[in-house]
């Protein structure tokens, strides 16, 4: 019989996560990496681990995950929001405890374009009087 998993899209920034989500020990690899290798700061790796925290999941399911564009910051976020809707794949339940957490949300922030004219989307270059 095949392995039964649960796949989910997660966003943020400019990331893209996309999970494979299975039953197992606990293992959570991100491109194939362990995930406290590739996210090698403590904040990340909370950020990554807070979906399976709250639904107390952790060591009850193994996740694989393909993470591509933007920072190692968007990428744990992106990460976090594919876990909480592979989780509401696996088991809708868990859907209240999640949305109460907000970790269902897609954060909207993105970076503001550039404006001609100006330096970035806001600074100006150096005013001169004279």
């Amino acid at each position: 019989m095949a392995k039964l998993f649960y796949i989910a899209v997660g966003r943020r920034k400019e990331a893209v996560a996309r999970i494979k989500l299975g039953s197992g020990t606990g293992k959570l690899i991100v491109n194939g990496k362990p995930f406290d290798q590739y996210f090698p700061l403590k904040s990340y790796q909370v950020r990554v681990l807070e979906p399976l925290k709250v639904t107390n999941m952790e060591g009850k399911v193994n996740a694989e995950v393909k993470v591509e564009g933007g920072g190692l910051s968007g990428q744990a976020g992106a990460v976090r929001h594919g876990l909480a809707r592979a989780l509401v794949v696996l088991d809708p339940s868990l859907k209240p405890t999640l949305k109460a957490f907000k970790l269902l949300t897609r954060d909207p922030r993105m970076k503001e374009r550039r404006k001609y004219g100006l330096k970035k989307a806001r600074k100006a270059p150096q005013f001169s009087k004279r």
